[in-house]
């Protein structure tokens, strides 16, 4: 700016302007930790191309990085890395009393809650997923995909979540044929599960399992070529794992909703992924 200033000196120009001469003779130089530290950010950005700058924060901290989430923002900010745009919100519906219909989670395995996602593979040919969710830790428990998917595949896969975890309070739902089936209805009413069914063309009000699915569209569907069912399955479930132990989660103050206890955060998430790319690139060389 001061060198615009013609008949004007250094001094007077910065008395003027409230600015210290220094400023005019320093040469703002990045150190190499913070060359490094906006190398792994655009790493990050790029391998996890849908996360937002408090999410790449998030995966910093635990790695290690003396960061927070101002600093990645201006960095996010100087690079010109993209933010996924956000949701726009959904009214609640409420009763006469003022209270909310929906039945908000307070403990783990109080209200579980699935629904059904629909995708294509290279073919064309139709691929149907069954996803479960814990709505209190944000932990999904399955996701099922197969070619078709019926009230006796909703039975299996609830019986066998049963067995290895336990049974839930509530489970919620749309009022799909496959959640509404009487032979559904009957043996969650056997084992003592509470069914809560929605309002018909109320998609919000079942707002835990349909954020997750749009994070699974938008993150994995939305950009993956799928070739046959096999390859479905193994990139679906090598997404779900890192969902659950790698992925931060924005109501978990940036933590991820089932994380590994015994490695670090950096190890388990290598430890996580190479079995399963290894998997991943098997599949798609047969």
């Amino acid at each position: 700016m001061l060198e615009h200033l013609e008949g004007v000196s250094e001094r007077r120009a910065c008395m003027v302007l409230g600015q210290a001469r220094s400023t005019q003779r320093r040469e703002l130089r990045a150190t190499d930790f913070e060359a490094l530290v906006d190398l792994r950010v655009i790493e990050l950005a790029s391998q996890y191309g849908r996360y937002g700058y408090r999410r790449v924060s998030g995966l910093m901290r635990d790695e290690g990085w003396p960061v927070n989430h101002k600093r990645v923002e201006r960095i996010w900010r100087r690079k010109g890395l993209k933010v996924p745009a956000r949701q726009p919100k959904r009214a609640r519906l409420w009763l006469n009393d003022g209270s909310c219909i929906r039945l908000r989670p307070e403990r783990r395995d109080h209200v579980w809650s699935y629904d059904f996602v629909y995708a294509h593979a290279h073919d064309r040919r139709p691929l149907k997923l069954l996803t479960l969710m814990d709505e209190y830790t944000r932990e999904c428990l399955s996701i099922d995909v197969a070619r078709r998917l019926d009230s006796e595949s909703v039975l299996c896969r609830l019986a066998t979540l049963f067995i290895e975890r336990g049974v839930p309070e509530h489970i919620r739902s749309d009022n799909g044929p496959e959640f509404t089936a009487q032979a559904v209805r009957d043996w969650l009413g056997r084992v003592g599960v509470k069914t809560l069914y929605i309002e018909p063309g109320s998609p919000w009000e079942n707002g835990y399992i349909e954020s997750f699915n749009g994070k699974l569209r938008d993150e994995l569907l939305n950009g993956e070529i799928f070739f046959t069912l096999g390859e479905a399955r193994a990139v679906i479930e090598a997404w779900r794992r890192e969902y659950n132990h790698v992925r931060p989660h924005s109501s978990l103050n940036y933590r991820p909703p089932a994380p590994l206890a015994v490695l670090p955060a950096g190890a388990a998430s290598a430890t996580l992924r190479q079995p399963l790319l290894a998997a991943e690139t098997a599949l798609r060389l047969t």
